[in-house]
């Protein structure tokens, strides 16, 4: 057995050691270890930006995309956001021993609770953005279980300088540092231990990162995965769409921040708006540095559209770059959307109620949005306080993988002597 083995095989029986504990911890503690750990965000702002540097310049030398390093970058803003998001998960509602239903079947006399408990020892790998090491970290401590976090080496030393201030949450709190560990080394080879499961402590694993990431954790994990393997989010302007809205939803949707997985990738224009809509929306995207690729009709009415071919109806660019169609109707989109899309977010500009209602129903997504920017595919903004990803599976967990999805649950029975016949 090799030392990165053993050295991983001790991280998982750490992290089910503190699963343990985790499980039954009060909610007062597990709040006091996330404020703790947000007083400690601030009060280690300094060390967590020094360490960022460090990160950034070598971002820089080895030649990282700005999109990456966008993701990469921490600022004072930043942190206080991580800060404040601990603080929101504390506030958050403990999802651990809710009971989810009730019932005595008339046949048995039996009390029947189905109720919530923590997932176990949950694996996080993850690429450029140091602010997961806080989310999921929050996240997995707040739903009762253990988190192993295994970040990329290009966010190394912000991530172990935010995992500093996770750890004195835990320690204010009394609760095990185990809860909370990440891997140190950069060799890939850990994130193949923590694919097989390590020796049967690992109950989920998530990953967030680029495709490339995605799909081996996909290949190759041998316990369940919770993800999206890409982010290829459209914009559908209905024919009915109030034209200043479906511009600056547009513009919002794929210019606010073009590295992020909500990002808008695909514009779609009803044949019905093309002469009202189509070129104030073009227009403002390239006011802005976006680059535009067209079919036919849309290199024909806008200037510098390059054209699209079918590679970009299929293509995260996670840049500002954007694929434009005119659709026929309503359902063009739709079909265009449920083929060509990752079943991530996509969005409907519309005041027509029918058609809101039908692409709300046909669309076969994890996230649906009528009149606003896909940039809302966001578990903060949906309230959760934080995300630890997306995901776009079908089982168990779908959209924004927050606390109640970071639970299972049980079957707890009651009798007064029953014996079956």
């Amino acid at each position: 057995m090799s030392s990165l083995e053993q050295q991983m095989l001790e991280i998982g029986k750490t992290a089910k050691a503190a699963s343990a504990t985790m499980s039954i911890a009060k909610t007062q503690d597990k709040n006091t270890a996330l404020n703790m750990a947000a007083k400690a965000i601030r009060n280690d702002v300094d060390a967590i930006l020094s360490a960022n540097a460090i990160d950034i310049k070598n971002a820089h030398e080895n030649n990282i995309s700005a999109a990456f390093i966008d993701r990469l970058m921490l600022d004072a803003e930043r942190v206080e956001a991580i800060a404040k998001s601990l603080e929101l998960v504390a506030q958050l509602a403990d999802p651990v021993g809710t009971i989810l239903a009730e019932w005595t079947p008339p046949q048995n006399g039996l009390n029947i609770k189905r109720k919530r408990v923590p997932l176990g020892v949950i694996g996080v790998i993850y690429e450029s953005r140091p602010n997961v090491t806080a989310d999921a970290g929050a996240l997995c401590l707040k739903a009762g279980n253990a988190t192993i976090l295994r970040g990329g080496s290009d966010s190394i030393h912000s991530s172990k300088a935010i995992l500093s201030a996770m750890h004195q949450g835990l320690k204010a709190a009394g609760l095990p540092l185990g809860a909370i560990q990440m891997v140190h080394t950069t060799d890939r080879a850990a994130v193949g231990h923590m694919l097989n499961g390590l020796n049967g402590n690992i109950d989920v694993i998530v990953p967030r990162g680029g495709k490339g990431l995605v799909s081996r954790v996909q290949r190759e994990a041998r316990v369940p995965v919770f993800s999206h393997l890409e982010g290829i989010c459209h914009v559908y302007v209905d024919a009915s769409a109030d034209v200043n809205m479906a511009v600056e939803i547009c513009l919002n949707a794929k210019i606010r921040r073009t590295g992020i997985c909500g990002s808008a990738e695909t514009l779609l224009i009803d044949a019905s708006a093309k002469t009202t809509h189509l070129l104030l929306i073009i227009e403002k995207l390239q006011a802005n540095g976006c680059e535009i690729r067209g079919d036919a009709y849309v290199q024909s009415v806008g200037k510098n559209v390059k054209p699209a071919n079918e590679e970009d109806w299929v293509t995260e660019y996670l840049d500002a770059i954007i694929s434009v169609k005119i659709v026929d109707n309503i359902s063009n989109a739709i079909e265009h959307i449920n083929h060509y899309g990752s079943h991530h977010t996509d969005a409907i500009i519309s005041q027509n109620a029918d058609n809101v209602g039908r692409f709300f129903n046909e669309v076969d997504s994890a996230i649906v949005i009528h009149n606003a920017s896909t940039q809302y595919a966001d578990g903060g903004e949906f309230g959760m306080g934080a995300e630890i990803g997306i995901a776009t599976g079908k089982m168990h967990a779908r959209g924004p993988v927050g606390v109640e999805q970071l639970t299972s649950f049980k079957y707890v029975v009651s009798g007064d002597g029953q014996t079956r016949p």
